[in-house]
């Protein structure tokens, strides 16, 4: 686990997607799955697999999934990522910043057109 959580830390992310060797995702690793093994354990993590702590019952999303159906599950479930599949593989991972960010670009583009359309 101590990989996962340097490479975690020096890439500045939540989270590590955990995949079988056939591409098909078997848990996701994030910080707070760390943070609750340091909690109970208070112990040394550097011979602990990331298999013993990573997440294995999460929620995926498909290409075809609408960033509105990723923001209900990520707030009904009280997630911060969510992996989209494509045919039973990894294909990406999208966090609770990357739909507030969406959703930010929507809004300012609706008040530039709403702006645009009152002055014109």
């Amino acid at each position: 686990m101590q990989t996962a959580v340097q490479k975690m830390y020096d890439k500045r992310i939540g989270a590590l997607l955990v995949k079988s060797e056939t591409g098909e995702p078997v848990g996701i690793l994030t910080d707070r799955d760390i943070l609750r093994f340091y909690a109970e354990q208070l112990g040394d993590a550097s011979q602990v697999k990331v298999s013993e702590v990573m997440t294995q019952d999460f929620f995926v999303e498909t290409l075809e999934s609408t960033t509105g159906h990723a923001e209900s599950v990520m707030t009904e479930k009280r997630v911060r990522h969510l992996p989209i599949v494509d045919e039973g593989k990894i294909v990406g991972l999208i966090s609770i910043g990357d739909l507030v960010k969406a959703k930010l670009d929507e809004t300012v583009g609706e008040a530039k057109y709403l702006r645009d359309y009152i002055a014109s």
